[in-house]
């Protein structure tokens, strides 16, 4: 933001924010933030107000932080909850304006002549479990597999005292190219034989997955019961600083705006969609059509709904249980319901 001096009527001078540029920054996933770039809607929608689009993930290595720890105060983000969450618990001065869910691939890869293919099967199974990161907030593969883990359990009345977990890396080796492989380094210990299975999710664990000659256990997308798939994608918020909402409140429902739009797009756009996912995912695609399936593309938009808020406290609570927050986090306090209602009443308005 910039600082322009202006002039009152009584000549006292004051001084107001003009905006010339937002970031936005989203995860490797299907998100309406990343197809509105693909498209260069969002570009599109602000250049008409004189305001340019910056991608944190194209910055400069600094910036790249601030994907976790939201301190960039013109940053749009939409992404996992773990880090959201994370950073939220440690004072980051972010608002929740939207969630969406998208079922992602979520399953239990084993070894080809595994017999686990239903959740009890998992009963005193060895398990990965990534180690820690050096941050809280960067322990997402962790928090995403103990979570994984958990659904798994929940649908055949277990816990996780039913199972033995064994630490892996925190990824797997990495990779000079885009290679979202690395992303899963439990995959690894199954073919050593060190562990029996592993929780993945998304395009690029398909990917992965793939490429070593595992299979599927277990899918949690194909049981009904959607509490057992609650992770750091499902819900997935979409979070702006909180100064930027308060400066510029209605930059953020033209964004918010620009969202509901693309997720209008996405809805008869399929094939467009997938192949957009391909480079947003760092995926095939192959990959791509197998972890997105079940008209996802019809379920991108934004939503504050009970049920939404609900899900995501039970993702909090469990963060929260299991040490990978710094401090409890209210959602009611966190989330900002006027960008969205806005956005609502305006789409009303063009229907009339």
């Amino acid at each position: 933001m910039s600082l322009v001096v202006n002039k009152k009527e009584n000549s006292k001078e004051f001084v107001k924010n003009i905006l010339s540029e937002i970031w936005v920054t989203r995860c490797p996933v299907p998100t309406a933030t990343g197809i509105s770039l693909k498209r260069g809607t969002l570009v599109k929608k602000f250049e008409k107000h004189g305001i340019d689009v910056a991608v944190l993930q194209d910055a400069r290595k600094g910036l790249s932080v601030h994907h976790f720890d939201h301190q960039l105060p013109a940053l749009f983000r939409e992404g996992g909850n773990v880090p959201a969450l994370a950073a939220r618990s440690e004072g980051a001065p972010s608002r929740l304006i939207g969630l969406t869910w998208i079922d992602e691939w979520q399953v239990i890869i084993v070894r080809p002549d595994s017999d686990i293919s239903q959740p009890e099967h998992l009963l005193n199974a060895k398990v990965a479990l990534p180690e820690y990161a050096d941050k809280r907030a960067g322990s997402i593969f962790r928090a995403m597999s103990l979570q994984g883990i958990r659904g798994a359990l929940q649908l055949a009345n277990l816990s996780f005292r039913d199972v033995n977990f064994i630490e892996v890396p925190e990824r797997a080796g990495r990779k000079e190219n885009r290679d979202a492989s690395q992303y899963w380094s439990g995959l690894d210990a199954l073919i050593t034989g060190q562990v029996d299975a592993v929780y993945v999710k998304g395009a690029s664990a398909v990917e992965a997955a793939t490429k070593r000659g595992l299979k599927v256990g277990i899918d949690l997308d194909q049981f009904p019961d959607i509490t057992s798939r609650v992770n750091n994608g499902t819900p997935r918020p979409i979070t702006v600083h909180e100064d930027l909402l308060e400066d510029h409140f209605d930059v953020v429902v033209d964004f918010l705006e620009e969202l509901f739009d693309t997720a209008d797009w996405a809805q008869d756009h399929l094939d467009e969609v997938l192949t957009i996912l391909q480079d947003e995912t760092i995926a095939g695609a192959e990959s791509v059509a197998t972890a997105y399936r079940n008209n996802f593309h019809k379920s991108l938009h934004p939503s504050l709904s009970t049920e939404r808020l609900e899900l995501l406290k039970q993702q909090k609570d469990f963060l929260w249980l299991h040490g990978f927050l710094e401090r409890d986090v209210n959602i009611d306090n966190w989330v900002d319901h006027r960008p969205l209602l806005e956005v609502l009443k305006r789409r009303q308005n063009k229907q009339l």
